[in-house]
């Protein structure tokens, strides 16, 4: 019976299964249980205990498979830190073909989780689908043209002439104004959705939370206040509201900002909890506890009904905001949008397709996904989570840092390869502090 070479997904996705169905078993017998259930593989011992290495089943060269497989999707390795992979879940009641009739959403497993997989042919050039943000939280120079009435307040798109079209925020009077201005009436209709809460003349509570993640640049905490906004307004609805806007949140791919740095223990970063702490007390403080009689009458006035017991606990306990802020930063857009499907979207250093901002002059937040290359029916549609310029110690470095393993598309095993080749070792990339201070806020 002829062998032949297997590539390093599957691969890893069998020894991980085989781990956890014989923990207690060693990289020589794993290697052969594996041609056992495998006999058209050619695998080496070799590369058998590198992916082992690499996937954390080994310490110190033994086996490590009881704590894998007792807890899905966490890893040890080198015997001090704790990788722990994104988790994430399927939105059953999301309708892909609202998008787009040629792709799918697929579950692989517990590591990768999700991603998108084209049904039909698509063409290089080809526009896959367009899609609005779930919320949106601009890159900050757009936030600062939002504030000063010079870009909607809901779609962001930039206000270069003023029109009878533009309409003010409702609420914003003299005595307590409110700077959003819209596009139309059907942007200011659909900033229901998330903007009463954000209002400072509606919601004065909330002006502190937005001041300091604008003053830390801290995306993600404007992007949980978005998000936060969204659910509480939705409980105000109705009860079919909630659920739909409920599943979107839940369903992201989530890692905690604390399981994030177990992470970067060994990198040196250490997270910087007091300003974390800082943020939930303005969190709580925009949504729950405002602080003056006058604060707390105005929030009440807006969250005139009971707010849901369970949907308290998804939002204001500080281990929920800690994973919230790392549900948002794994899944915000370049420029601050999160998007229903293009959540859904794997990595890849060679993508096939590319998002795009397109429609400029009516509706910037929009995003436009392109396929960079031909993807044949099964084939998944990637983007790059990363700067694909950089090196692939660089690339994985940045993966790294969010919980992902090493990268093992095509392109890094052939520039590992490579480097091996040329004897290079090492990360060539210099130490870099202000990196390292971001990354203790988390905003890297």
């Amino acid at each position: 019976m002829s062998r032949h070479a297997v590539p390093n997904d599957e691969l890893r996705a069998a020894l991980i299964t085989l781990k956890r169905e014989k923990p207690t078993l060693g990289v020589a017998k794993i290697h052969t249980l594996l041609l056992d259930t495998n006999p058209t593989w050619s695998v080496s011992e070799k590369r058998v205990r590198r992916v082992l290495q690499e996937e954390g089943l080994l310490i110190n060269g033994m086996a490590n498979a009881s704590e894998k497989a007792n807890n899905d999707g966490k890893e040890q390795s080198g015997g001090q830190s704790t990788r722990v992979y994104p988790s994430s879940g399927l939105n059953k009641s999301l309708d892909v073909n609202k998008w787009s009739k040629k792709i799918e959403v697929r579950y692989f497993d517990t590591i990768k989780g999700k991603g998108l997989v084209a049904t039909e042919q698509i063409e290089q050039g080809e526009v896959i689908w367009k899609e609005d943000p779930f919320i949106l939280a601009p890159e900050w120079e757009i936030y600062d043209l939002q504030v000063s009435s010079k870009a909607c307040g809901f779609c962001s798109t930039i206000i270069r002439d003023r029109s009878l079209l533009h309409v003010p925020c409702r609420a914003s009077t003299t005595s307590t104004p409110c700077p959003a201005i819209f596009c139309n009436r059907l942007c200011r209709l659909q900033s229901d959705k998330v903007h009463p809460l954000l209002c400072p003349a509606r919601n004065q509570a909330s002006i502190p939370l937005l001041a300091f993640a604008r003053k830390a640049e801290w995306l993600a905490v404007h992007a949980l206040a978005q998000c936060t906004s969204r659910l509480l307004l939705a409980s105000q609805a109705d009860d079919d509201s909630l659920d739909v806007d409920l599943r979107v949140v839940q369903s992201l791919a989530v890692l905690g900002m604390e399981e994030r740095f177990r992470t970067l223990i060994d990198q040196g970063v250490e997270p910087d909890r007091k300003t974390w702490q800082k943020a939930f007390e303005l969190y709580l403080q925009a949504f729950k506890e405002p602080k003056t009689a006058l604060e707390q009458k105005k929030l009440a006035k807006i969250l005139r009904k009971p707010v849901p017991e369970s949907l308290q606990k998804e939002l204001f306990g500080y281990d929920a905001f800690l994973r919230g802020l790392g549900r948002i930063s794994l899944n915000l857009e370049a420029h601050g949008g999160l998007y229903r499907l293009h959540s859904h979207l794997n990595h890849s250093c060679s993508p096939n397709t590319s998002v795009r901002h397109l429609d400029q002059r009516n509706a910037l937040s929009r995003i436009t996904i392109i396929a960079k290359s031909d993807i044949n029916p099964g084939d998944e549609l990637l983007i790059s989570y990363t700067d694909p310029s950089c090196d692939f110690r660089t690339r994985r470095r940045r993966l790294a840092e969010w919980g992902f393993g090493p990268c093992q598309c095509g392109r890094c095993l052939a520039e590992e390869e490579e480097a091996r080749g040329a004897g290079s070792g090492g990360d060539t990339e210099a130490n870099n502090l202000a990196d390292q201070l971001r990354a203790g806020l988390g905003l890297i």
